[in-house]
């Protein structure tokens, strides 16, 4: 199936917003194809403030109208609790909640960014979707993350070369609950790490208080030269700093 195709199947569609690579593309895809759409996304402790702010400017872009909710997902102890299946337990919420706008917004068909490339069997949220009764047009299509990329860069989209970003809940190891000042510190800390001009990287927490950093190995002698700068953007927050010698 093609795009085109789909979206002549379903001409009128809401969208699980997260302002990254895929969702952005299909929303950007939605709007050229002379959809009704409307995208829908959730602000929640586990989204930083930047991506918020990148997904309120793409649909400004695309002129697609937004509605951001706030929302708490550590509401649900079964999400602050962090076992193995929190990502599910979320993602279960959050899709709930998206219907609930959906619907009453007058969308019977909601969408997300999936693509090909993304593991059914390794990603939880996946079974979530399934059983929410989403539709994943990128997968369906058979788009890869790359074929994203180049169509968004094409299309002049700013997020064509944006790095993949987690939630900030895996930054948690599983089995420690998850508490908001845990979320906090590792905000502030990529924050800062990202104005210093790093990218593709992680900040871990080893409970209480120690940073792990995770970035690729080209960064590895920026990282050297800045140390002064990273402990003392980092050391307000953090007892020890680490940098985790393996590749991320």
């Amino acid at each position: 199936m093609l795009l085109k195709e789909f979206f002549e199947q379903y001409p009128k569609i809401a969208v699980a917003f997260s302002g990254g690579v895929d969702s952005s593309y299909l929303l950007y895809a939605a709007k050229t194809a002379g959809c009704d759409v409307h995208a829908f996304t959730i602000n929640s402790e586990f989204q930083p403030e930047f991506e918020i702010e990148e997904a309120k400017q793409m649909a400004e872009d695309l002129n697609v109208p937004l509605t951001v909710c706030d929302f708490s997902a550590l509401a649900d102890p079964k999400v602050a609790e962090n076992s193995p299946e929190r990502c599910y337990y979320c993602k279960t919420k959050i899709l709930e909640k998206l219907w609930e706008l959906a619907r009453t917004a007058g969308y019977e068909v909601l969408c997300d960014g999936t693509n090909a490339d993304d593991n059914e069997g390794e990603r939880a949220g996946m079974r979530a979707c399934k059983e929410q009764n989403i539709l994943s047009p990128l997968r369906l299509c058979g788009l890869t993350k790359n074929e994203i990329r180049e169509l968004s860069k094409k299309a002049g989209l700013f997020t064509h070369d944006k790095p993949a970003y987690a939630c900030l809940a895996t930054r948690i190891p599983t089995g420690v609950k998850i508490e908001p000042h845990y979320l906090s510190m590792v905000e502030r800390a990529e924050s800062a790490l990202f104005d210093m001009g790093f990218s593709d990287f992680r900040v871990r927490i080893i409970p209480p208080a120690i940073a792990k950093i995770q970035m690729p190995a080209e960064q590895w002698n920026k990282a050297a030269s800045q140390r002064s700068e990273i402990i003392t953007a980092l050391k307000s927050d953090f007892s020890d700093i680490l940098l985790d010698l393996k590749e991320r």
